[in-house]
């Protein structure tokens, strides 16, 4: 089974319907995973989405934050999903395909602004998440498993438009680092975005807050496409599709695509 992937934090899937049909329409991807849905499921315009060929959708959400859900041309299960950390949020879902392939769709904490537990909470839970992560990697030993999402980290010096600067910064900070780390290594998932683009600035998101973000160019890698080592090698064909932030009316994330041949 060949297939492209992609993912995408679309800070509200109601409120840019309209960019998941542009995307889906010119770009088709077999899969599409959304982050930062902001709906319950029984609100989210599957039906639209059904009508350009998208039929099957596993999703998990919450009124007004979060959510996670995963489209499909393919037939897929819902493979359940894990409260991470004990948070109670929509964060993460799980949808196997007939392939006996497993995604994983998380959508990890922000973190907050202060890099530090113990006068953020915030923070806190963004570290337990991803120990919690850690925890469940080691324990399950996924197989035949691809991890994608906004993980809110962007963990290489060429992930961020300035690692000097970004070192203080939640989402680049040594701490998280190595807290993505460690979840990574437990689950033996490889990072199939670099491993196919291994040197250079690579982003996926930018600050609402710059008056140009394009010129500006102030940008991190959040957002990740990760998969057990018994397939990676099956990857290929990685990109990020910048152009989608310059869409009316954007989300400040962009998608980030991945083909596999399985």
């Amino acid at each position: 089974m060949a297939f492209t992937l992609a993912t995408w934090n679309i800070n509200s899937v109601r409120l840019r319907a309209g960019l998941v049909e542009k995307l889906l329409t010119e770009e088709a991807p077999d899969i599409l995973c959304l982050q930062e849905c902001k709906s319950p499921v029984d609100k989210i315009p599957a039906e639209r989405f059904a009508d350009l060929g998208y039929p099957h959708m596993v999703a998990r959400g919450e009124k007004g934050y979060n959510g996670v859900a995963i489209l499909s041309k393919l037939p897929l299960r819902d493979a359940g999903e894990i409260d991470f950390a004990g948070l109670g949020q929509a964060r993460h879902v799980a949808a196997e395909l007939e392939n006996g392939v497993t995604i994983h769709n998380f959508y990890v904490p922000a973190g907050g602004d202060v890099p530090d537990r113990d006068v953020n909470v915030k923070f806190g839970q963004k570290l337990d998440f991803l120990s919690h992560m850690r925890d469940w990697a080691h324990g399950d030993r996924p197989e035949k498993s691809i991890l994608v999402g906004d993980l809110n980290i962007a963990p290489r010096e060429d992930d961020v438009w300035s690692h000097k600067q970004m070192l203080k910064v939640v989402s680049h900070t040594p701490i998280e680092v190595d807290h993505m780390g460690a979840a990574q290594e437990a689950g033996g998932w490889v990072d199939v975005t670099r491993a196919d683009i291994p040197e250079g600035l690579l982003y996926s998101w930018w600050s609402y807050r710059a008056k140009d973000w394009d010129a500006a160019d102030k940008g991190r890698r959040l957002d990740h496409v990760w998969a057990t080592g018994d397939i990676a090698s099956a990857a290929h064909g990685s990109r990020i599709l910048r152009d989608a932030r310059g869409w009316e009316k954007p989300s400040d994330h962009a998608p980030v695509f991945a083909s596999f041949d399985l």
